[in-house]
């Protein structure tokens, strides 16, 4: 097994990255998606988080109400270190178990998007950057996502500096431009994962 970790700034592009390397055979573990999974109504992750900030991080369904979650922990380094503590550990262990399941030739993809922020390439065999210019950032995160670029600013200084990511990386994917150009990349990256898979440690 080939264990990948693959990261990228906020409009980075990692997402599109992630779904091609599926669609070529990688098995994908996402981290966002099992941090959106194991706090769903009845898990224990949903009644932690509930104890540690109150019912009014619910809505009327009894869902996990996700902006009044982020206004209380962002800008709050504290209560974000206790949700982290509870949101990490089930995800590793979730990640862990999808990893498990994968089988021994697997080549496995964990799309992480704070990775560098949190110390983790050394988990992985190799690490793959996603890599867009700030500027390129921004536009995509107010033209497609429709944020304000207050907004966009703040969301991307909580993340890591382009410089922090790259310094981690294996192999880096250039988005910069567009789509069309990224495919060919990515297929790139793919047949050096597989070339390292079967025992090639120079790929």
């Amino acid at each position: 097994m080939l264990k990948v970790g693959l990261t990228g700034g906020i409009g980075a592009g990692k997402s599109e990255v992630s779904r091609l390397l599926a669609e070529y055979g990688a098995v994908v573990v996402d981290a966002d998606r099992i941090a959106r999974e194991v706090v769903e109504p009845g898990t224990p992750g949903l009644a932690a988080v509930v104890e540690a900030f109150g019912e009014s991080v619910l809505t009327a369904a009894g869902e996990l109400d996700r902006p009044a979650l982020g206004a209380i922990v962002f800008g709050d380094p504290d209560k974000l270190r206790t949700l982290n503590a509870i949101v990490h550990p089930l995800v590793g262990a979730r990640s862990a178990e999808l990893e498990g399941a994968a089988g021994p030739d697997a080549i496995v993809v964990h799309d992480v998007p704070l990775l560098a922020e949190n110390g983790l390439a050394p988990l992985y065999d190799l690490v793959v950057v996603v890599d867009a210019s700030p500027e390129t950032q921004l536009a995509r995160l107010t033209a497609r996502r429709g944020m304000t670029e207050e907004d966009a600013r703040a969301r991307m200084a909580a993340q890591a500096t382009r410089e922090q990511r790259l310094a981690v990386a294996t192999l880096v994917i250039d988005n910069d431009g567009p789509l069309e150009a990224l495919e060919p990349q990515v297929r790139t990256v793919w047949d050096r994962l597989t070339k390292r898979a079967g025992g090639d440690a120079g790929a």
